[in-house]
């Protein structure tokens, strides 16, 4: 029976071999990942976890029984080093496993500030892995002063966090406005307001030019001039697909490591889901970066793996918490030229994403019938008028008849 590596013991990896022994896979299932923790899942990183409302062993996928009664076999810790494609091999340690199929889940890595700026300095931190919090966490004491560098999702959930124990919160955000890269203006606006009614600064539209400080960071030169006191740093500047060990193994890479709708790689014997995983969508390449994304897409990788040629067409959707705020959106919102808003009422309120007259996505703020409504709609391949929307009268809900 054939033997399956994957590579990466992350939400893909660990829901794509689940999903190979329940679809039936009789043959070993090796799951190998470089950290020494269970597989656990990562956006309580920058939320409950570092709110410490969380405990270590809420985070983990899977109970060690599961694991032991799927006979999947995980090697944690441990760092591949070589793949030979040819001869069907990986490396790891001292072992050489041979694979039939082999799965990449190796997800993303986080940008880092360059040491020539200060990044190396002590007490600067990036928010990806459960080791980054734990060096992190010691360092959220009230009336400490955090600099946050980067207004997107993971650096204004951090701010949150900070800014609820007490610390005195700065962020900084080179582009004009915070989630410029992944939301409409009118959502940008709806998170600055929030953030400074907690207390948080947020500077817009200027660059850190260095980190100051001798061996530990102590403030943070920005590009306007200004200098900012800091008693620690976190960096929340985005993340890159997690692609060498597919180059390694000489598979294609176009915006990560390029698949079919399948989630088959140029080489037939290998296989690749999640954050690092690029796909056919509308013509393009498509790579997203969710939880729901990495389970969806492994799964259904791991079923064709097993034959089942089935062709991925997502519906995205993603979630974030900051203060008393639940930010829920369905679609891409690539391509729009219009927002439609609904609401708000009390404090919930929705912005939907339209390309001429057809429904694109959407973002909900503390409004989940509007959200689910909307990713209903999407996933239905339905639009409908804005004016619909706007008006305070329509049930939503009717929208769906």
């Amino acid at each position: 029976m054939s033997h399956i590596v994957v590579i990466g013991a992350g939400q893909a990896g660990v829901a794509l071999a689940a999903k190979l022994r329940s679809a039936g896979h009789e043959g070993a299932i090796t799951v190998i990942g470089e950290e020494a923790a269970p597989p656990y899942q990562r956006p309580p990183l920058s939320k409950a976890y570092l709110m410490g409302e969380m405990a270590e062993e809420r985070l983990y996928l899977r109970s060690a029984e599961f694991y032991e009664s799927q006979k999947i076999t995980l090697r944690l810790g441990q760092k591949v080093s070589a793949i030979d494609a040819v001869a069907k091999t990986v490396t790891v340690g001292n072992d050489t496993l041979l694979y039939d199929y082999l799965a990449l889940t190796t997800g993303s890595i986080p940008r880092t500030l360059p040491a020539a700026i200060g990044g190396d300095l002590g007490g600067v931190y990036t928010v990806r892995s459960l080791a980054d919090v734990d060096a992190m966490r010691p360092e959220f004491v009230a009336g400490r002063r955090v600099v946050i560098i980067g207004g997107g999702y993971v650096g204004l959930e951090a701010a949150a966090v900070a800014a609820k124990l007490g610390l005195d919160v700065t962020v900084v955000e080179m582009a004009s406005r915070i989630l410029q890269r992944v939301a409409a203006p009118e959502t940008s606006d709806h998170f600055r307001s929030l953030h400074t009614a907690h207390g948080v600064k947020i500077l817009e539209g200027v660059g850190l030019d260095r980190l100051l400080g001798e061996g530990r960071v102590n403030g943070a030169r920005l590009t306007d001039g200004r200098e900012l006191p800091a008693d620690f740093v976190i960096a929340g500047v985005g993340i890159v697909p997690a692609t060498a060990l597919a180059e390694l193994a000489g598979v294609e890479i176009e915006n990560g490591i390029k698949t079919d709708a399948h989630g088959r790689t140029s080489d037939p014997f290998i296989w690749s889901a999640g954050d690092c995983a690029s796909f056919p969508w509308q013509g393009g390449r498509l790579r997203l970066e969710s939880v729901q994304n990495a389970i969806d897409q492994a799964e259904l990788v791991a079923e064709n793996m097993l034959g089942a040629g089935k062709k991925y067409v997502p519906t995205p959707w993603f979630w974030s918490d900051q203060f008393d705020c639940k930010l829920q959106i369905a679609g891409l919102n690539t391509g729009y030229d219009s927002i439609t808003t609904r609401g708000p009422e009390g404090d919930a309120v929705s912005f939907w994403y339209y390309k001429g007259d057809q429904l694109l996505a959407i973002d909900a703020m503390n409004d989940p019938r509007a959200y689910m409504v909307g990713k209903r709609l999407l996933e239905m391949g339905r639009t409908v008028d804005p004016a619909a929307i706007r008006n305070p009268e329509t049930v939503l809900k009717a929208l769906l008849k």
